[in-house]
């Protein structure tokens, strides 16, 4: 890279990578000056902040089996383009932000050729839930990491992986965007309760969950006359989901997209959701919740792994519990997911019961376990430490 301010190297291989590295772009320019040099793998945000990226993030950004292998060709070859991009720059540091599969294997290969570049991951891949032996070979190549979740560094600590440092999560910092201002969610004592319906983003859940979730709200509604069921939905699975309710005893009113799914976030009093992040963006909203899941062997793992490695006080496999080491929201997996057992949960949720306002004052702690130190922001508390790794001394 030309020039003689600082140069930064940040690759990504996904939107929601460019989201969190045009993020941490205009931190270090906050810290470091207005003549940061930028490279890598960005989409629009990080190049639209002065980042060159070596080629389209398009060409990595897949997800599926199906459309991973039919371009796993161009994506091996971007990793070593990736790698000889980053070599020829040689910036000061090189920050690669989630993504795994293709970011970890650009580092791993920059560390054996070039190892005194220092390198910051940003974002954990989930060794807690699952091949936690990556941790303590990630420790090889990863200087610094950057994680989301407040219980991710001690995790990386007892598995042998790299230094690692909790610096927010984007859902907590974004918070109220999820929260209700005065008169969105009506008051509980009134008519007219509002259940949202959040059977997964993937096709395999919807395939796995739609029906079983249609039949608990139907029991559900047997007693809530005037119940409002949402079910926000991906627009890429609209069309699925519209069929599959179709024969539902109760409609669900559908909506589509981000702004969509806040608003009924904000007006919802509580949830059926399958595991996933929803459920912390849930929790964080405020809105008590029960959780299913179906298809046991990635939850059953992050079970077995809680009970050797105690991430967390709680065998769990919702984010929210683990999070606050309390099994604040009832959770249900595989053959346990039954509509009577779901409902009778939803039923208590739904009346001005002790287990809701139990449910709904744990959640309340999500802000201050999930609080950075005041004066604290996510980006800048990524932006400090991506800072101080460009000027250690790694000698």
């Amino acid at each position: 890279m030309t020039g003689t301010g600082p140069s930064v190297c940040v690759v990504a291989g996904e939107e929601s990578g460019d989201l969190l590295g045009s993020e941490l772009i205009k931190a270090l320019n906050e810290r470091l000056g207005e003549g940061v040099r930028y490279c890598g793998v960005g989409g629009e945000r990080m190049t639209t902040l002065g980042l060159k990226s070596f080629f389209d993030m398009s060409d990595v950004s897949v997800m599926g089996l199906t459309a991973v292998l039919a371009r796993l060709p161009r994506i091996v070859r971007r990793v070593y383009q990736t790698v000889d991009a980053v070599i020829a720059a040689d910036p000061d540091v090189l920050v690669i932000v989630d993504s795994p599969d293709f970011t970890h294997n650009v580092a791993k290969r920059v560390r054996k050729s070039a190892p005194h570049i220092p390198i910051v991951g940003y974002v954990s891949p989930s060794v807690w839930a699952w091949r936690p032996g990556r941790a303590r070979k990630m420790s090889v190549y990863v200087d610094e990491l950057l994680a989301l979740l407040p219980f991710e560094p001690e995790v990386h600590k007892r598995l042998g992986g790299p230094r690692t440092h909790y610096v927010g999560h984007p859902l907590s910092e974004n918070s109220a965007y999820l929260r209700p201002d005065e008169g969105e969610r009506r008051p509980f004592g009134e008519s007219g309760k509002v259940l949202l319906v959040l059977p997964g983003s993937r096709g395999s859940e919807i395939d796995r969950l739609l029906s079983v979730f249609g039949e608990t709200v139907a029991q559900v509604a047997q007693d809530q006359a005037d119940l409002e069921v949402v079910l926000p939905a991906v627009s890429h699975l609209e069309d699925r989901i519209r069929a599959g309710v179709s024969n539902w005893p109760v409609k669900p009113q559908i909506v589509c997209g981000e702004n969509a799914k806040k608003a009924a976030f904000r007006r919802a009093h509580a949830a059926l959701a399958a595991s996933g992040t929803v459920s912390l963006e849930l929790a964080l909203s405020g809105v008590p919740m029960v959780v299913a899941y179906k298809v046991d062997w990635f939850f059953r793992r992050i079970k077995e792994l809680n009970r050797i490695f105690k991430f967390s006080s709680v065998e769990s496999f919702v984010l929210p519990n683990i999070i606050l080491g309390a099994r604040a929201i009832p959770e249900f997996l595989d053959d346990e997911v039954q509509p009577d057992v779901l409902a009778r949960h939803l039923k208590v949720l739904l009346s001005d019961s002790a287990e809701r306002r139990e449910q709904i004052a744990k959640l309340a702690r999500l802000d201050e376990v999930m609080r950075l130190p005041d004066g604290y922001s996510q980006r800048g508390a990524a932006a400090d430490v991506v800072v101080a790794a460009m000027t250690a001394d790694r000698r």
